[in-house]
């Protein structure tokens, strides 16, 4: 018999495992079995297939295309520059372009409540015409509106990504730890959830008085309530599975066993309702304006500008509160549109075509 023959009889019936190294079993970590590069991989590939999901949605792409195109209108509307405050750099011109040819802030009482015409929108790029026209002080509207967005965007952002940062830990220790610190934390959620979301605003806006930082901290203030509830859920649903008890049996600590096994399991709920919030938030900023609560008269935000002018569209001057609330409009539904993309992106039910769940 051919030494090929008994070998094949010796190892018959015999399980051949290919890649094991018995010596980097018995010297590795413990908590290396949890292989974090799979970890990493598998985070990836769901990321990855949510965002294959998200690019099939028309919707959603129309609605980032509209956000995006009116994010750079607003930082290109007119040359802006570093803080006074910042050391040798100050006053620095960062940004020189302008799409606004005129200055927001200039008025001529001589072409006050001067409509768009035909003539204004065909000549592009506008140098000396109003291409929507003049508000009460002769101030260019198409400046102003493009020029407020740096207000109203930029408050829906940072109010949202800074009540993300205080919502989101907060509901997490709470979901995780529960007992008493669960207890302090949502009883007070709900002793906020008690006043509706606007009054509670004012609120605070009327302890702290008016301004744009002043603004976003009232906006946080009961922005953040929703985060730390929903998160909160998640985690008391995710806590349960077997990864988790197993992380517990291994050692790892408290800290990393939110970070690295529940957060990035619970998160997709979080994301989907901030991104929906900034339409919200950019809404509640231009209703406090609106109702005389937001920035001083003179500034170029959206919901100011509305309030100024609301008498004048009673009158028949239409252009000079249409345009602010086309902005809001626009700027509202696309985030809408995206929100409802990001949410079905996450969703491993919501792809109906083929065979379901990602793919």
């Amino acid at each position: 018999m051919s030494t090929k023959s008994q070998q094949s009889q010796t190892n018959r019936g015999r399980i051949r495992i290919e890649g094991f190294d018995a010596e980097a079993v018995e010297k590795r970590d413990p908590l290396s079995a949890w292989q974090p590069e799979l970890e990493t991989k598998e985070a990836k590939s769901r990321t990855y297939y949510a965002w294959r999901r998200f690019k099939r949605n028309r919707l959603a792409l129309f609605g980032a295309v509209i956000v995006t195109a009116m994010v750079l209108l607003t930082v290109f509307a007119r040359p802006w520059g570093l803080p006074e405050w910042i050391p040798y750099l100050g006053g620095a011109t960062v940004q020189p372009f302008s799409l606004a040819a005129q200055d927001p802030a200039t008025q001529d009482i001589l072409v006050g409540y001067q409509p768009p015409t035909v003539e204004h929108l065909l000549n592009w790029p506008p140098s000396t015409l109003h291409i929507f026209g003049t508000d009460w002080a002769g101030r260019d509207l198409f400046a102003r509106t493009i020029y407020g967005g740096r207000y109203s965007l930029s408050i829906g952002f940072i109010a949202v990504g800074v009540a993300l940062l205080v919502g989101v830990p907060l509901g997490s220790i709470a979901g995780y730890y529960g007992g008493y610190v669960d207890e302090f934390i949502m009883r007070i959620v709900d002793m906020l959830y008690a006043f509706p979301f606007i009054v509670l605003a004012i609120a605070v806006i009327t302890i702290l008085g008016r301004g744009y930082w002043e603004i976003v901290l009232a906006l946080i203030v009961v922005g953040w309530l929703s985060y730390a509830r929903i998160i909160r859920g998640e985690i008391l649903s995710v806590k349960q599975n077997e990864y988790v008890t197993a992380a517990k049996a291994l050692g790892a600590r408290d800290r990393s066993i939110i970070i690295k096994h529940i957060m990035p399991n619970a998160m997709a709920p979080v994301i989907v309702q901030a991104t929906l919030s900034v339409g919200t938030v950019v809404l509640t900023a231009a209703a406090l304006g609106f109702l005389g609560l937001g920035l001083s008269p003179a500034t170029a935000e959206w919901g100011v500008m509305l309030n100024v002018e609301q008498d004048s569209m009673a009158r028949g001057n239409w252009w000079a509160g249409l345009f602010p609330g086309l902005a809001l409009f626009f700027f509202v539904m696309a985030i809408n549109l995206i929100g409802d993309g990001v949410r079905d992106a996450f969703d491993p039910q919501g792809d109906k075509k083929g065979s379901g769940g990602f793919r």
